[in-house]
Formats: structure tokens, C-alpha cells, sequence
């Protein structure tokens, strides 16, 4: 009984320190005036997440205007200026950019912007037919274009161009491209903004694993990498300690050291070293860009923490996926960004069932900080206490705690890392 009172009091601290709130940052934002990504980027009064609006179980029903006002107006209320989405093949990033545009008109102090992505695959992607990784798909000339004439209709709110999504790392076997594929589009956008045919101060890069950003195996460092670097304004990375806690679990285990630990204890050591290890791939892209002599900004694309998972990170696999070891990822994540001057796009708002729409419980459909009806996963906990959601709903839902905020409830499906030992 001791011990559980103790594992409550920890746990209760923990969540009345979760101070990454956004809202409560000292930074002032730049009101009434045009901003540029340089003065995003790397500024903490600039919070970015990535974004997707779906709540069925098929991208074919999209959301409307109005989900996604009320979507930004959540996010909004937490800090949140900088929303990342990744194709302009559907309609969702349109329908996004009129939500955001309605809400500047209704009020004029309203702040979002766009990191506005484009899709890029390789030919024979997502068909029955052999994947070309060597010849492009003929369908990215007009993702390219399609995501320019936005950029020009929204230059108030697009800021940041990526051309492709972890299209260069080569686990993505469906539709990964050669480096030279992305650099020869990065070339064209960096020529239109030197025509005038794009804003001159919208950013261009490509978010891609760390490990295609030199980062990793060194069979990834090539010509064309180069050239890539020198040719984006700023890095672009993705780290997930939490998919490695699966496929490269020598940091996640819990070590011989910690083995008299409780087991709230081994849980948040891990997570430290969770912390660490995205750490340490920023680093390796950081020593990789130097080495090349490349000197520019690098920010996180994509990193988060999934809640739930019926495999390799459930109960079954690295323990990794529940609500409390997400909320201590977010916590220890956003510090060390916002201290380090370093945006991360965490991944992601809310939860959308469509990524394994056939496992519900499937952790790609939960690494949101709110679940599909809006309620707010323990990350964000304390912003529901502060008062800063109400009169905002999901759907009809107003924004409340998951498992009826009760700390004990959410600790029983809590356990540590895997022995090492």
C-alpha cells in the first residue's frame, strides 16, 4: 500500500510539472506583421505539431472547413502556431489552408501557418507493379505544382515547403527515390523563388529519417546528399525512439544498474533515455552536415510516442506504447527543443484510425495527444486543468481528461521497459 502511495504522489508531482505548456511561454509572438519561417523556426513562442484531420476509418471522407476550425482552434489554445501536413493530393491541406484563412478573417490577432507537405514516390508506387527506386513517379510534377499554386494563394499562412515524406530512407519500400529525385525538385522551388514566382522568404526542405540525412549508415552518404544539404534552407529530421524501442532496443532495456528500481522508476529512466537517444540521432545529422561543411539549421520534422498497440510495442513486444511513458516523452521533448532552440513538429495532434484501419487498436492510429473524440491524452492533462479548452469542442465533444483524469486508472496499464539482464 506504501508503494502505491508513493507510485500516486510521484505520479501526481510529475503530472502538476508537466510545464510544457505552450500557452505559458515568456517569448512574445509577432503580432500584426509578417512573419517569416527563419523567425519560426527555433522560436519557442512558435509551437509546431504535425496535423491530420481524419476521423474515419478511409481518407476517401474528408473533413470539412468546420472540423478543421475546430481542430486549429484546440491546438490554437495550447500554443500550437505551426501545423505540418504532407500531401497535397487530397483535399485535406486545401480545406485546412480555407479553415485557417476564415479564422484570420474572423479574428485578426489569429496566428497559424503551414509547413505545406508534397508527396513524393518513386514509380510503381503503391500498385501491384515492382517499385522503381531509380525513376520517379510521374504523378510528382503535379504534386510539385499543385503545392506552388498554394504557396502563392496562402503566403500568409504557408512558410515552409518539404518536398517529400521519409521518401529517401530506403525501409520505405513502397516508394522511396533516389536523394537526386528530392534535390531536383528542392532545385526547381529555390528557382522559382529566385524568379519571383514564389515568396522569397518560404522555406524549402525535405523531412526524412535521420538516417537519410546522413545521420546512420554511411551508405547514405552521397554526392547527391551533398548537394541536397546545400541546396535546402534548413534540415529537416525525423527520430523515433519509440519504433526503435522495437528494432534497435539496446537503449530501451532496462539495464543491470536499474534493476532494484520500482517499476514507476525503470519507466521513467527509460524515458530519459528515449530523450537521449533522439538526441543522439539530431547529433549524428548535426556531425554529418559539418563534416560536409554544411552550416544550417536542423529541426524535427516528426518524432511522438504512441498510447496504445496490440504489437511490437504492446504488452507482448518493448512495453513502449501507453499514455504515461507518451506524456513523459512530450514533456522531456519539448524542453530540450525549446531550450536547445530546436522546432519539433511532434507527431501528432490527434489520433486517426485510417493508418491500420483494419486494427483498431493498431499503434499507428494512436500517437495523437487527443483521441478521435477529442479527449485529451495525460500529455496534455494540465492544460485541461488551466481552463484553456473550454467552449471548445471535437465533433460536439468538449475536451476532456482520458480515464476521467484518474492518475490510478491510467497507471494500471503501465509497465517498465524489458529486463537487459
Amino acid at each position: 500500500m506504501k508503494s502505491r502511495l508513493k507510485l500516486l504522489l510521484i505520479s501526481a508531482a510529475l503530472t502538476a510539472s508537466f510545464s510544457c505548456s505552450e500557452k505559458s511561454t515568456d517569448v512574445e509572438t509577432t503580432k500584426n506583421k509578417e512573419v517569416t519561417a527563419k523567425e519560426i523556426l527555433g522560436n519557442p513562442a512558435y509551437q509546431a505539431i504535425s496535423f491530420g484531420g481524419y476521423r474515419e476509418r478511409s481518407r476517401d471522407i474528408q473533413p470539412t472547413v468546420n472540423q478543421l476550425k475546430e481542430d486549429v482552434k484546440i491546438l490554437s489554445a495550447m500554443g500550437i502556431k505551426v501545423l505540418r501536413t504532407y500531401n497535397v493530393q487530397l483535399p485535406h491541406a486545401t480545406t485546412l489552408l480555407k479553415a485557417i484563412r476564415e479564422l484570420k478573417n474572423e479574428d485578426e490577432n489569429f496566428e497559424m501557418y503551414v509547413m505545406l507537405g508534397a508527396w513524393i514516390d518513386c514509380k510503381n508506387a503503391w500498385t501491384d507493379l515492382e517499385p522503381d527506386h531509380n525513376v520517379e513517379s510521374e504523378q510528382n510534377e503535379g504534386e510539385i505544382e499543385r503545392a506552388v499554386a498554394l504557396a502563392n494563394q496562402y503566403p500568409d499562412i504557408v512558410k515552409i515547403l518539404a518536398v517529400g515524406n521519409e521518401a529517401m530512407v530506403r525501409w520505405a519500400t513502397s516508394y522511396f527515390v533516389q536523394p537526386w529525385v528530392i534535390l531536383k525538385w528542392v532545385n526547381h522551388l529555390q528557382e522559382l523563388k529566385t524568379a519571383g514566382k514564389l515568396p522569397k522568404d518560404l522555406w524549402i526542405t525535405s523531412s526524412d529519417d535521420f538516417s537519410s540525412w546522413g545521420g546512420g549508415d554511411s551508405s547514405y552518404h552521397t554526392e547527391d546528399l551533398e548537394k541536397l544539404a546545400n541546396a535546402v534552407d534548413y534540415i529537416s529530421i525525423h527520430t523515433y525512439p519509440y519504433h526503435n524501442s522495437h528494432y534497435n532496443p539496446a537503449f530501451w532495456r532496462v539495464p543491470i544498474e536499474e534493476s532494484k528500481l520500482s517499476e514507476l522508476e525503470k519507466v521513467e529512466a527509460g524515458m530519459l533515455r528515449a530523450r537521449d537517444f533522439a538526441k543522439s540521432q539530431y547529433d549524428s545529422v548535426a556531425s554529418y552536415m559539418e563534416s560536409i561543411g554544411v552550416d544550417k539549421p536542423i529541426h524535427i520534422g516528426e518524432t511522438g510516442w504512441a498510447s496504445v498497440s496490440d504489437g511490437f510495442y504492446g504488452p507482448e513486444g518493448s512495453h513502449a506504447a501507453d499514455e504515461y511513458k507518451q506524456g513523459l516523452y512530450y514533456k522531456h521533448m519539448r524542453e530540450w527543443t525549446n531550450e536547445a532552440g530546436i522546432s519539433m513538429f511532434y507527431f501528432e495532434a490527434f489520433n486517426e484510425q485510417w493508418k491500420d484501419a483494419a486494427n483498431p487498436i493498431g499503434s499507428e492510429n494512436h500517437f495523437g495527444l487527443f483521441s478521435l473524440k477529442g479527449e485529451a491524452k495525460y500529455p496534455v492533462w494540465e492544460l485541461v486543468d488551466q481552463g484553456i479548452f473550454e467552449g471548445l469542442t471535437r465533433d460536439g465533444n468538449p475536451i476532456i481528461k482520458t480515464y476521467n483524469g484518474e492518475i490510478d486508472s491510467l497507471l494500471t496499464k503501465v509497465s517498465a521497459p524489458p529486463a537487459n539482464y
